[in-house]
């Protein structure tokens, strides 16, 4: 993501999606460490920026506003949108920090699928299929094996009466899944999906579309003159229509490649006191700027020289740059809040207080796209009394209730798993027909299957393998 950007900002009844809008959501997206190297690369960059002690904010507004450039930036940036997402994910490991830090395992395409598959209102046979089309992703995004050969195998599952077009359906729901182009089955479906996504009023996207569909073997000859021909575009609008295929990332995947533990610094903190809970942004987490004031105080107001457009230029960028951070400080710190506000139990009595929670709650507390709410908990990061967690954490599916309106998160229910496995006899390990009855003695109706699935994403093994092993 380039920081520098010309400043133009049209005023209409649609919004416009300019450099600094595509900064301020590209800002929101990007984990502490990535947004760090952007600060430094900013500082190197522009005279008119430098490290302050005080917050970004204070330091946006100690410029006078009566600059006319001044009044070409919002008060209030708009960071959530339906164009959010045109925008690619910025998944990278976390970063250094001090005070708070712990060690985490990176986030993986595959747990990323799962964790939005878990948040997706699909039944249990669409989800037994989605499980499979997820197992089935290659290291590249792609979807690796042939529809045909996933329903085959679904169907010696159990899943009879299974058709092509139930899988396919299926297919068409993930591949809505961040990120953008992911389970696609060949090159042009991927580019199409990012395509689908930009705004309608993007310039020559339908020419964009068509060259997908039909003409990627021209383009990849650089055959101009058929795809001038058939498009109907000159150079100069071929170009354009080149440029924005080729902007598309044709490896979706490759942001979520494997990790092994890096040391992460959390974005908020919760802190109790005798008010009870608070949620904060955790000042330690990046450098905070502001305007240098001696260059800014050299730019003169009609002043048309080449050093004071410089200037000028400059001062423009810096100011759009603080306005972001302060849009994205006060975006993370709304959405953590609205999630911290469901989970107080979690504070106060640990996992087995979790509440259910889906993006759709947040998205409608905080009256934000899902889409934003994903991005914003992804790689964001909260230190709480029980440890540092991902906001993603806390969020989990309902799962089971007692018939009498109670409802449990997926969260919850492992975490009385594993406790009752802990507590069990043993040498009379509970089975997990007998784990389905304590379950539902605490009102909890959770089946069998769940159980042993639970169960083995806990890494706990069967009742008969854990009895050999004492």
């Amino acid at each position: 993501m380039a920081m520098k950007a010309s400043l133009q900002l049209r005023v209409g009844t649609q919004l416009s999606m300019t450099p600094q809008l595509q900064q301020a959501i590209a800002l929101l997206q990007l984990s502490t460490l990535d947004l760090r190297q952007e600060i430094q690369q900013a500082l190197e960059a522009n005279p008119l920026l430098e490290l302050d002690d005080d917050f970004g904010e204070q330091a946006v507004n100690e410029l006078p506003q009566e600059d006319e450039w001044a009044s070409e930036i919002p008060s209030e940036l708009t960071t959530d949108s339906d164009w959010s997402d045109t925008y690619p994910d910025y998944s990278s490991a976390p970063g250094e920090g001090p005070d708070f830090e712990r060690q985490a395992a990176g986030q993986t395409l595959a747990g990323h699928l799962t964790w939005q598959l878990e948040m997706a209102d699909l039944d249990a046979r669409q989800r037994l299929i989605a499980e499979s089309l997820i197992d089935a992703v290659g290291p590249t995004g792609y979807l690796s094996q042939p529809i045909d050969d996933i329903r085959d195998g679904l169907r010696q599952q159990g899943l009879d009466g299974l058709t092509t077009r139930e899988v396919e359906q299926v297919l068409l729901r993930l591949q809505q899944f961040e990120p953008t182009g992911i389970l696609a089955r060949d090159l042009r479906e991927c580019l199409l999906l990012q395509l689908a996504v930009l705004p309608d009023d993007t310039t020559l996207l339908p020419q964009a579309r068509r060259l997908v569909r039909q003409f990627l073997e021209a383009l990849a000859a650089d055959d101009r003159r058929l795809l001038k021909r058939r498009l109907g575009l000159d150079d100069a609008a071929l170009d354009k229509v080149i440029a924005l295929v080729r902007s598309l990332n044709p490896r979706p995947a490759n942001a979520y490649a494997e990790v092994s533990g890096h040391y992460i610094t959390p974005d908020l903190i919760a802190r109790h006191d005798e008010s009870g809970w608070r949620i904060e942004l955790n000042a330690e987490a990046l450098p905070r700027l502001r305007i240098q004031p001696d260059y800014a105080s050299l730019v003169r107001r009609a002043d048309k020289s080449l050093d004071n457009q410089f200037l000028k230029d400059h001062l423009q960028e810096a100011r759009w740059l603080l306005k972001s951070l302060s849009s994205r400080n006060d975006t993370l710190l709304r959405v953590g809040q609205e999630i911290m506000a469901h989970q107080i139990e979690f504070l106060e009595r640990g996992e087995e207080a979790m509440r259910p929670l889906i993006l759709a709650d947040i998205a409608q507390a905080v009256d934000m796209h899902e889409s934003t709410i994903s991005r914003v908990t992804t790689q964001k990061f909260i230190h709480t009394p029980r440890g540092v967690f991902e906001l993603k954490y806390f969020f989990s599916s309902h799962v089971g209730g007692n018939g009498e309106g109670d409802i449990h998160s997926s969260t919850a229910i492992r975490a009385r798993l594993r406790k009752l496995i802990a507590d069990e006899p043993p040498r009379k390990p509970l089975s997990d027909n007998r784990l389905v009855e304590l379950l539902e003695e605490e009102g909890i109706k959770v089946a069998r299957r769940t159980i042993a699935k639970y169960r083995e994403a806990l890494g706990i093994p069967s009742s008969s393998e854990r009895k050999r092993f004492r």
